[in-house]
């Protein structure tokens, strides 16, 4: 009942585009729908090729339902589709139906390949190296499975950019006390927005190769590039460009989900996992693992299909389609480049070039008075200042504490989601507390 000084909380939190206002890609929805409620193929209210995407997805399903379980590793014809989907984007490297595991969302399949991956006790257990900062599923995960956590930094004076020597020392360190098997990359990055150039992806898979480690490339981001000069590499073409010696030998298990992109269908858990040079005992021991769970949730396997199997041109619905992808993407290109403008402008902020993903990880000076006050409230001080935020202005973000940051520095990670009038308001409102924090505690 307390009078607060603003008149709604904004989530700037969360990675949630549909919460924060996006509209639905209106084919997706469609497909979905009709699968759903397939009275509905009668209707002339839809066009021709999301009824024909309909059909053939029932047509995949026990009973012509989306109610019944599919296989375990999803249904077949949206494990092809993804699978033409990776030919493409990859200019041709092949990839194998059989190697492609629908998952719910892409968090389930990164769980689940973690859970097979760690074993050992004492020294001998799997440690999983995983970026500084990173997006907190993996640390739960790996606390969860009780492996080791195996830091490596992103290097922020670099846009975040990942060095192999970085990469190398945080790998000799972890050999003292487990056994670092698991390599995790996150590309474009979650929090910190950076896209890695081909170069630095290929020192990674050398890396991986020479050490033995296994990947993990979450790369659910791939459609979320807006920086000039930028542009998405998969690991997995990388890795077959590089040849034979490490196309048959590096371990890779790479992530793509609904969520994101420009769909931001995160409530359908929509996901898949291609994992490749897997021993066939331990893929076995997958699949295996994977139908404990039966199946993934068989409408978010749908609506993964039309992420992989969009409308082509000469179909009725593709003008509209395009239209639609390129109006949210090019206005999370616009979003990205106003945050980072306005950070930039106000004194002890400092924020990177938001290259991709959809958040912004800006750092943020606190004064020594404001880190004693947070200490008497037993808060880390970047928790403090995002408290006091909130308080102040209605806006929720999360303190970098919370993704992991080098020793001494403060951040918070918000999203560019909110629509661009919203997003403008909430960009000045930051500075204007910022400037008043530090005049309160200079």
């Amino acid at each position: 009942g307390i009078k607060k000084p603003f008149t709604e909380v904004i989530k700037a939190n969360i990675g949630d585009a549909h919460a924060m206002g996006q509209r639905p890609i209106t084919f997706l929805r469609q497909v979905v729908a009709l699968c759903t409620y397939p009275n509905l193929l009668d209707s002339p209210s839809f066009p021709e090729d999301a009824k024909k995407r309909a059909r053939r997805i029932l047509q995949g399903c026990g009973g012509n339902s989306l109610g019944s379980y599919s296989a375990s590793q999803g249904i077949n014809c949206i494990r092809e589709d993804v699978a033409a989907y990776i030919e493409r984007r990859d200019g041709g490297v092949p990839a194998d139906p059989d190697n492609i595991y629908l998952t719910t969302g892409a968090s389930d399949g990164i769980a689940t390949i973690l859970k097979i991956l760690v074993s050992g006790g004492g020294k001998s257990r799997t440690g999983v190296m995983i970026p500084i900062p990173q997006y907190p599923l993996y640390s739960a995960a790996i606390s969860e499975l009780d492996a080791i956590q195996v830091n490596y930094y992103l290097d922020e004076e670099n846009c975040w950019a990942l060095d192999v020597n970085e990469l190398r020392r945080s790998l000799n360190e972890a050999k003292a006390y487990c056994n670092p098997k698991v390599l995790c990359i996150i590309n474009p990055g979650n929090p910190t927005g950076q896209v890695q150039n081909r170069k630095c992806i290929e020192d990674v898979i050398h890396f991986a190769w020479e050490e033995k480690l296994f990947l993990l490339a979450d790369e659910v981001y791939q459609d979320n590039v807006y920086s000039e000069g930028c542009q998405f590499h998969s690991f997995k073409k990388i890795l077959y460009e590089m040849g034979p010696e490490y196309y048959n030998n590096v371990e890779l298990a790479s992530f793509h989900s609904t969520s994101k992109g420009y769909m931001g269908e995160c409530g359908y858990r929509g996901g898949y996992m291609e994992v490749i040079n897997l021993h066939p005992e331990i893929k076995g021991q997958l699949v295996k693992l994977l139908s404990v769970r039966l199946c993934p949730p068989v409408s978010g396997q749908a609506a993964m299909d039309i992420v992989v199997n969009p409308p082509i041109p000469g179909e009725e619905s593709y003008s509209q389609f395009i239209k639609e992808k390129e109006s949210v993407l090019n206005n999370l290109a616009k979003k990205a480049k106003l945050t980072e403008d306005m950070f930039n402008k106000v004194p002890g902020i400092h924020c990177n070039p938001l290259q991709g993903a959809m958040y912004a990880f800006p750092r943020i000076f606190i004064p020594s008075k404001a880190i004693e006050e947070a200490k008497a409230h037993k808060m880390a001080p970047d928790m403090f200042y995002c408290m006091k935020l909130l308080e102040e202005t209605g806006i929720c973000v999360v303190p970098g504490s919370g993704f992991g940051q080098r020793e001494g520095s403060y951040h918070f990670r918000m999203t560019i989601l909110p629509p661009v009038e919203k997003l403008k308001i909430l960009l000045e409102k930051v500075k204007d507390f910022h400037i008043k924090f530090l005049e309160k505690y200079a």
